[in-house]
């Protein structure tokens, strides 16, 4: 079942931050206790910030600065022609960290946003002091998939621009019956409605394909060996095998790298981990940092 958060929702306070010449991105702040270890919290492919909501909200509550954003042609953030691979990600997240003036906050993020955190720890650990990994950044894509067609045709997301908002909104309490009216609206915000009552995907086909391709091409296996930040994994096990063997699988080869890991896993537990169970999640993140694990 969905889990709520059960603490008090402030609203954070919203930004338009210049991450690159003319490209501006949008992000969400929630301040919190100076001497708290602030968070940031990056969303996966084809997501947006209102996914992060309860987890955002439970952090706060509990005395830390907050920051969660929208990538680059997600959300309400810019969508400019280029910039759709890892190495743009990651000096996004650097601009916005230092326009935020966050000193080595703790990374998290879910499925794409996972790999994002996971590369940046690798290439700057003295910048951050711990990063998690939700359901995400763990499984070298291309062993799934060892042709790049093979993982277009399979990964390409579906044409839902026939559709309307309440159309989707049914197909998707369908599949996630479970979830709260404020998970379902965070899914919907991944959508703009157009002049003629259909709607179309904030990130575009050709961005989507873009990122998917540069997922296809990175390998985090090659990053646990030499991986000096701490690192949390937060794993789903949704009930299908193959997928779950295979994260099993990476699981095991990153414990087995001997880095500061450890992983959770969540079963049955949904994709979105982080709007399933928030303040599940959001606790497993407190509680790094309290336990000295993010230090």
């Amino acid at each position: 079942m969905t889990e709520h958060a059960g603490v008090s929702v402030t609203a954070p306070v919203e930004r338009r931050v210049e991450v690159a010449p003319g490209v501006f991105l949008h992000a969400e702040q929630r301040a919190g206790e100076r001497a708290a270890a602030p968070f940031v919290l990056v969303h996966g492919l084809a997501s947006n910030v209102r996914l992060w909501d309860g987890v955002a909200a439970y952090l706060h509550a509990l005395g830390h600065t907050v920051v969660a954003i929208d990538q680059r042609g997600h959300g309400r953030s810019d969508a400019p022609e280029g910039g759709y691979d890892l190495d743009t990600a990651i000096a996004d997240l650097r601009a916005l960290i230092g326009a935020f003036g966050l000193e080595r906050p703790v990374l998290a993020g879910q499925s794409w946003g996972g790999t994002v955190v996971l590369e940046a720890a690798w290439r700057r650990p003295e910048a951050v002091r711990g990063i998690a990994c939700v359901d995400g950044g763990v499984v070298d894509l291309a062993q799934s998939y060892p042709v790049w067609e093979d993982c277009l045709a399979k990964l390409t997301p579906p044409a839902l621009d026939h559709l309307t908002l309440a159309e989707l909104e049914a197909r998707i309490r369908k599949g996630v019956p479970h979830f709260t009216d404020d998970a379902i609206h965070a899914y919907l915000h991944c959508f703009r409605t157009r002049a003629d009552g259909t709607i179309e995907a904030r990130l575009s086909r050709s961005h989507h394909l873009s990122i998917l391709r540069s997922l296809w091409e990175h390998r985090p296996s090659t990053r646990w060996a030499t991986l000096k930040t701490p690192a949390l994994l937060m794993l789903a096990d949704a009930g299908d095998q193959a997928r779950t063997g295979a994260k099993r699988r990476a699981e095991a080869a990153a414990l087995a790298a001997g880095g500061p890991l450890r992983s959770v896993w969540f079963s049955p537990g949904h994709h979105d981990l982080h709007l399933e169970f928030p303040s599940r999640v959001g606790d497993l993140l407190a509680g790094a940092v309290r336990e000295g694990f993010f230090a």
